[in-house]
């Protein structure tokens, strides 16, 4: 039997733990585009942009981290470099357009059971799979 649900559900348990205790510690949300957002645009000065630039950092960081001490291996691109130029613009506007990423609606949202939250998961999957099912259908390579 594959193992590769453990995995899954450690990371599912990081991320969950993670944004509950961002919640507790600092009383927002751990949304990852609006943490983004904030650090370029502006709207956050002073302590507040260092400790987004310092979050950011750690979700770069941590990843490389964690692949150059051996315990686990980099992700190999699933597309072209124009796939994932498109791909990454495409994210973006779906984020501005649902004011949120899948970390903000999808884990904070969904585990506030926001109606926002959940409205915005269930677009996001149906996106994701009609996406997926087109690309097949094109023969395109995902």
């Amino acid at each position: 039997m594959e193992w590769d649900w453990v995995r899954g559900l450690l990371g599912g348990l990081m991320i969950g733990g993670a944004a509950a205790l961002y919640l507790l510690v600092n009383g927002r949300i751990m949304g990852a585009s609006g943490i983004f957002g904030g650090a370029l645009d502006g709207s956050a000065q002073g302590a507040e942009r260092r400790e987004r630039l310092v979050f950011l950092a750690g979700l770069i960081l941590f990843p490389a981290i964690i692949v150059w001490l051996g315990v686990a291996e980099a992700s190999k691109p699933v597309t072209t470099t124009a796939g994932l130029i498109a791909a990454g613009l495409l994210v973006g506007l779906g984020t501005r357009m649902a004011n949120g990423c899948t970390s903000g609606h999808g884990v904070c949202g969904i585990s506030r059971l926001a109606l926002r939250g959940l409205v915005a998961t269930a677009v996001y999957l149906v996106f994701g799979v009609l996406g997926v099912l087109i690309a097949r259908a094109l023969e395109w390579s995902l």
